[in-house]
């Protein structure tokens, strides 16, 4: 029934791509007659071309980019997608497809202009299975097949019910696990275990081609590093088979104020050094960083907040934060780390003793530290909250003009002085969010996979300007100082690489992205899995089949 349809939406898409030129895209609603014959073929269910449904399809998290779908398709089962590709493969004109999780994309990879978009949470939903039966747990084995439509808060949960855990996670845990595992997943865990492509076993993989593979290190092995931090570009993850460890239960939680980011970045490095033997080497689970400018210093939704922070409690609390502030010129770094212990963890007297040591040796302002004390699935689904508060107040669905880069550890402190300490702190003014940096080991990447990383030393760093624009003129505002950080960085002879990626063409992808080798590689792996090039086009890194 599905191969009749496909023929029909085959046919429907021809029509669309040329008569949508000087429509207005978003306002244009497809001919009756479409939604007829798919009724009259009963798949409504797997295929929709309304309004509602392709508005939805046709941007992302992001809010920035626009690409409008024809059509969505509802997969029960991953054979659905596989006929979907292969209808696309076999046409002249293949159709463009993309798979869409939680479309929590900034820059339009979940995205399939005047295509088809994949709405992967449908093979939870309409398979006849419950979520559990999408994430078997083998404690035997130590792993959890999850689907690639599954959350990662439901893996969490699946996991824990065994007495297991993932090893490395995002900081924001209800985003799909295809969509992480297409990019890298990354987070404070990530010094320790790498990103969650690290943890990855096996996959069962759709390619461009609607061929359904399972692959592994040992088992198509090419396919399994072409998929993983692939960007969406060589198939369609429909289960991963992720490595799990004996779970703790209880997490410390340590935010500690510096003046300075040389103070900072010292002592991240001196804690995610698992193999010096250093007196801090490996005490903390998580490292990250947060950088305050001003009026930003506490109070937003992913900075940390007067209630969790002990000493903002106190009668003269923001008289000293703005003395602080004063000191180290309007700047402000915050080190958070976390403790995980009970369970597998190591009991309360272990915390204790390397809390201690912690605070006796790390180089932050006396007087500026807040230890607060959570469950283990607190701590790892804190964003939430922040979510929460930011939907009720309709702050949530703007547009994110974020940018993510990796910058070698020898310039870090140059970014800092030109982007911390100038561009943001003297730019856009209202916008909401965070600003995170912390350091990871180069030695827990693969460099077969596709994700880019800086390699030429042991440690980079991974800085997030994660702004919302909140206010009319916000966007634009975010946009221009985004390219004045590139420019700058640019300028400077900072090898910058963007994670969760944008370039306008291929030309920037290729020179400013991937480099030579790694495009080399990249083109090839396209022209083998997807060489007419059907797969999340939204991107721009193919545009067209590849000769």
């Amino acid at each position: 029934m599905i191969m009749a349809a496909l023929f029909v939406l085959g046919c429907f898409l021809q029509t669309v791509q040329a008569a949508r030129a000087g429509d207005d895209a978003l306002a244009w609603v497809p001919a009756s007659p479409f939604r007829d014959e798919l009724r009259d073929l009963g798949v409504a269910a797997l295929i929709r071309d309304d309004a509602e449904a392709t508005a939805l399809a046709s941007t992302d998290f992001g809010n920035v980019t626009v690409a409008p779908a024809a059509a969505v398709l509802y997969p029960s089962c991953p054979a659905d997608i596989a006929a979907l590709l292969r209808a696309s493969c076999a046409r002249s004109s293949p159709f463009p497809v993309s798979a869409r999780g939680r479309g929590h994309s900034v820059r339009g990879q979940a995205t399939a202009p005047d295509g088809v978009v994949i709405d992967m949470p449908s093979l939870g939903r309409l398979g006849g299975g419950s979520t559990a039966s999408r994430l078997p747990v083998s404690v035997e084995g130590q792993y959890i097949d999850a689907g690639g439509e599954q959350l990662w808060v439901d893996v969490l949960h699946a996991a824990l019910a065994h007495g297991l855990t993932p090893r490395s996670w995002t900081d924001y845990l209800h985003l799909t696990v295809g969509g992480t595992l297409s990019n890298a997943g990354i987070s404070g865990q990530a010094f320790r275990y790498g990103p969650q492509i690290s943890s990855v076993q096996e996959l069962d993989v759709i390619t461009g081609l609607g061929e359904m593979v399972t692959c592994s290190k040992e088992k198509n092995s090419d396919l399994f590093d072409a998929v993983l931090g692939g960007l969406g570009q060589f198939g369609v993850i429909t289960r991963a088979r992720i490595l799990l460890v004996p779970a703790p239960t209880r997490a410390r939680r340590v935010r500690l104020l510096y003046t300075g980011a040389a103070a900072l970045t010292g002592d991240q490095e001196r804690l995610i050094d698992v193999e010096r033997g250093d007196a801090l080497s490996g005490l903390m689970d998580y490292v990250e960083g947060t950088v305050l400018a001003d009026k930003d210093l506490i109070g937003g939704w992913r900075s940390p907040s007067p209630s969790s922070l002990s000493f903002c409690s106190e009668p003269d609390a923001a008289a000293r934060v703005a003395r602080l502030t004063e000191e180290a010129g309007g700047v402000l770094c915050c080190l958070e780390g976390v403790l995980y212990y009970g369970g597998a963890a190591g009991g309360e007297p272990d915390v204790e003793k390397r809390l201690e040591t912690l605070l006796r040796e790390l180089r932050y302002e006396r007087g500026f530290a807040s230890v607060h004390d959570v469950s283990y699935v607190e701590f790892l689904d804190r964003v939430r909250d922040g979510e929460l508060k930011l939907r009720a107040a309709g702050q949530w669905n703007v547009p994110h003009s974020w940018l993510n880069l990796f910058l070698p550890r020898s310039r870090v402190l140059d970014f800092a002085a030109g982007v911390f300490h100038g561009i943001v702190r003297h730019g856009v003014t209202g916008a909401m969010g965070p600003v995170l940096v912390y350091p990871m080991n180069r030695n827990r990447w693969d460099s077969d996979t596709s994700a880019v990383f800086p390699e030429e030393e042991e440690v980079f760093y991974t800085v997030g300007i994660l702004r919302s624009a909140v206010s009319d003129g916000d966007l634009g505002r975010l946009e221009e100082q985004n390219d004045e950080i590139l420019r700058f960085c640019e300028e400077a002879g900072i090898r910058c690489v963007q994670y969760l990626s944008y370039y306008a063409d291929q030309a920037g992808w290729e020179k400013k992205h991937f480099g030579p080798a790694k495009w080399t590689r990249f083109v090839d792996r396209k022209r083998k899995y997807d060489p007419k090039a059907i797969l999340s086009r939204g991107q721009r890194i193919f545009t067209s089949p590849l000769a």
